[in-house]
């Protein structure tokens, strides 16, 4: 046996265990593979060099471009969603959204259905309140607890999301682009890293004003 090759594979297991920190792959021998390809294929759709971004040369750092690409590709997924909901009832994507959300989990309060949509309460509720208006949620009391209020999706909502539903597969298939299956895979692993480190700030509900400053002295690597 060639003994370098099991130099070369232990340290590719050291490069796993140090870049896995946060459990992005399951710590077995699958979440090793995934990881390996995706490192792979990185290097080959790169040559193995940094990407390129715009400003790049004029030192815009990386912080910056991924922040403008996200609030991109919000946009350009907005853009989709309108068409997906044209010559329909539906005023805005946040409306199919919460519709979506009843459908998978059921009933909740106003505030576990705004919280669940990443809103602020003023516009939470202004979207519950259209959907009330339309016929397509309706309140009732908890089983659980009969003082409190839940929002349920309606027979009518149930049937205007379907009728939609069509149009809004396809238009969330064009976001995804022309992505392949494992970069599919890895960008949700990414997403998924950010949300989860990103909600909990979120639901602390940290006064705006304040935000900013909170979450940089709380976190190491923005003093590096």
């Amino acid at each position: 046996m060639k003994y370098a090759i099991v130099k070369d594979v232990i340290q590719l297991l050291e490069e796993f265990d140090a870049e896995n920190k946060s459990n992005t792959y399951s710590s077995d021998v699958d979440g090793f593979k995934a990881w390996l390809c995706v490192k792979e294929s990185g290097r080959l759709n790169n040559g193995g060099n940094e990407p390129y971004w715009e400003g790049k040369e004029e030192g815009r750092s990386l912080e910056s471009a991924i922040s403008t690409s996200l609030v991109h590709l919000n946009r350009y997924a907005k853009s989709y969603s309108k068409s997906a909901i044209s010559e329909s009832d539906f005023a805005t994507q946040e409306d199919f959204i919460y519709l979506i959300n009843l459908k998978a989990f059921g009933a909740m309060t106003k505030m576990e259905l705004i919280k669940k949509n990443i809103h602020e309460k003023p516009v939470g509720m202004l979207i519950i309140n259209r959907l009330i208006k339309l016929g397509w949620v309706e309140q009732t009391d908890s089983e659980i607890d009969k003082r409190t209020k839940v929002i349920n999706i309606t027979h009518s909502g149930f049937l205007s999301l379907e009728n939609q539903m069509q149009k809004i597969r396809t238009a969330t298939n064009i976001v995804a682009g022309d992505l392949n299956y494992s970069e599919k895979i890895e960008l949700i692993r990414i997403l998924d890293k950010l949300e989860k480190f990103h909600h909990p700030i979120f639901s602390r509900n940290i006064d705006s004003k304040k935000l900013i400053d909170v979450v940089s002295k709380e976190y190491s690597f923005m003093k590096n």
